[in-house]
């Protein structure tokens, strides 16, 4: 990988017309934890508002940049650059506007070893599966990008011991099936969640409810998931946490009874709840 090497999107990248209610509008989940919504994706700035050490978390839908910028330097000040970007996963709606991002700022990129692949332009992702459910999102879904991005240089892989660069007191957890080096981020002292597309809050197959953002614990996003049984083992795990607030790629935020009752739910129902009928990714 040459240093001068330029990174690129994938050439399926381009803007999609989807969106949702609270598209732009951001929430401060805790002191620390804001979660903005770009179109249908959330990506969350971690850190206290004004202090120089944040990062973000996920980096939103393509052409997304100068509103994630901009609800930075709102919350941490003129020329607020975090300290690392963060990545769930590299599926498009969350590296939508990343080469921007780490243009302007100049800053790390962490991934899992398994998603490396599709960062460095090696490799693209499975096509979508649009017969996994008759709602308007899975139908538009071989409309979605799935090209490898490359990040060339600027990547780099999560620590095998379990921490998350730039935050203490968190830890990254390996959660698959939604794609292949899925993580979710965990912080002990007060059980918050960030679950990326493991699970998320609301039915993304539907665009109704994708528009509405009605709240709703599902599985992760039919579409894109391509293996069933790691993704049940991945909620099953996230459960077992027991997190008090949890906030997810798509959806609103979800904390107390509503959350643990309803994750412990979907991880009880889980082939019922989430798993297609039918699908070519469906045992």
């Amino acid at each position: 990988m040459h240093e001068h090497e330029e990174m690129t999107y994938g050439e399926d990248y381009h803007y999609l017309p989807v969106t949702s209610i609270k598209s732009g509008a951001g929430q401060e989940v805790l002191p620390d934890l804001y979660c903005l919504t770009v179109q249908i994706v959330n990506v969350c700035f971690v850190g206290q508002p004004g202090q120089k050490n944040w990062v973000l978390v996920d980096a939103g839908m393509p052409h997304a940049a100068d509103t994630i910028i901009e609800e930075a330097e709102e919350r941490f000040g003129s020329g607020a650059a975090p300290e690392a970007i963060l990545l769930t996963h590299g599926h498009f709606d969350h590296v939508g506007s990343i080469v921007d991002l780490v243009n302007y700022w100049k800053v790390p990129v962490y991934a899992h070893p398994l998603e490396l692949p599709y960062l460095t332009g090696e490799r693209k992702y499975p096509e979508p599966d649009p017969t996994v459910d008759s709602g308007l999102v899975a139908k538009l879904s071989p409309l979605f990008p799935v090209e490898a991005i490359n990040l060339g240089h600027h990547l780099s892989t999560l620590p095998a011991d379990g921490s998350v660069p730039h935050l203490a007191g968190w830890r990254w957890l390996h959660t698959p099936g939604h794609s292949p080096g899925h993580v979710s981020f965990f912080r002990e002292s007060d059980r918050t969640l960030l679950a990326g597309d493991a699970f998320v809050t609301v039915k993304q197959e539907s665009l109704w409810s994708v528009i509405t953002q009605e709240l709703e614990i599902n599985g992760p996003p039919r579409y894109l998931t391509t293996d069933w049984k790691a993704a049940a083992e991945s909620v099953s795990k996230l459960e077992a946490l027991k997190p008090a607030v949890a906030v997810t790629g798509h959806g609103m935020p979800m904390k107390g009874d509503l959350l643990a009752n309803s994750l412990e739910h979907l991880t009880r129902n889980f082939d019922i709840l989430a798993v297609p009928e039918q699908g070519k990714y469906v045992q």
